[in-house]
């Protein structure tokens, strides 16, 4: 880590004095951070890619501006969350927002212990885990944008109080506090419904498989989350944790940004005088 940051610190001397591609170095450091984060708080992939198109657009051209007072990766989580909190206003990035009791009733309906739109295990351990995934980030958009930022630092991405609150430009006490709110809710939420959780309960995310599907809440044609490189759910059996509940989130794999995301940034650096 010290010798990332050191590398970092490097090319961003680098990159204000002027070398360009020491610029596209920076940018390809931090560009999954800054997608996963944007997926998590955005829901849909084609969303996280423009606001991560944007977010680092908004870091290159803001770079001057950092000082060194933190970590660059601190900075450039705040230069991210800022803006996925003001731009959360934007028709085009908002998700429908749904409340607790709804994603209940939602995971509730239509499960089936046999999925018939799949013909082989390896296309149904595809299905489940993208519907893991889906159910994973919609349950965070039970969440007010703010809140779900806070639980995304703390529990997901495991800041402790005081990166988290050098993040979001609060008190460590403050971040602390609505953590708490939000954690409790999840938590309560998952220990009741998710079968991941708490084997007593019901659902499983093959058994929602043929539902979502039917509701067009999933297209096995053009899956958004599922790799053949990477099961989550597999991942669940390895994690020693005491609390199910994060090993539900932190077991979702970080997904690497796509390169068309970095083409009109590439384009900008090259074109751009700094």
């Amino acid at each position: 880590m010290k010798r990332m940051e050191k590398d970092l610190k490097d090319h961003i001397e680098q990159a204000l004095s002027g070398e360009k591609k020491a610029l596209e170095s920076i940018v390809e450091e931090v560009k999954d951070l800054i997608y996963n984060l944007s997926l998590k708080m955005l829901l849909f992939p084609e969303d996280a890619e423009d606001a991560t198109q944007e977010i680092l657009i908004r870091m290159i051209t803001h770079l001057s501006t950092f000082q060194g007072k933190s970590s660059f990766k601190t900075w450039v989580y705040r230069v991210a969350s800022n803006y996925l909190v003001t731009e959360r206003s934007k028709k085009k990035y908002q998700a429908k927002r749904i409340s607790f009791d709804e994603y209940a009733d939602q995971i509730d309906k239509g499960q089936s212990d046999n999925v018939m739109h799949a013909d082989n295990e390896g296309e149904i351990n595809l299905l489940e885990e993208e519907v893991k995934v889906s159910c994973t980030h919609g349950l965070l958009h039970c969440l007010d944008p703010t809140n779900r930022l806070i639980y995304i630092l703390g529990d997901v991405l495991g800041f402790n109080s005081v990166e988290a609150a050098e993040i979001l430009e609060i008190t460590p006490a403050s971040f602390r506090k609505q953590l708490s709110r939000s954690r409790e809710k999840v938590r309560n939420f998952l220990t009741a419904k998710c079968g991941l959780v708490d084997p007593g309960n019901p659902c499983r995310c093959k058994r929602k498989i043929d539902f979502l599907i039917d509701q067009k809440m999933i297209d096995p044609m053009a899956l958004r989350f599922a790799h053949h490189t990477s099961r989550s759910i597999d991942l669940m059996n390895k994690i020693d944790s005491l609390d199910k509940t994060l090993s539900v989130f932190r077991s979702v794999p970080a997904l690497e940004a796509p390169e068309e995301v970095l083409k009109e940034v590439k384009q900008m650096i090259r074109s751009t005088t700094f």
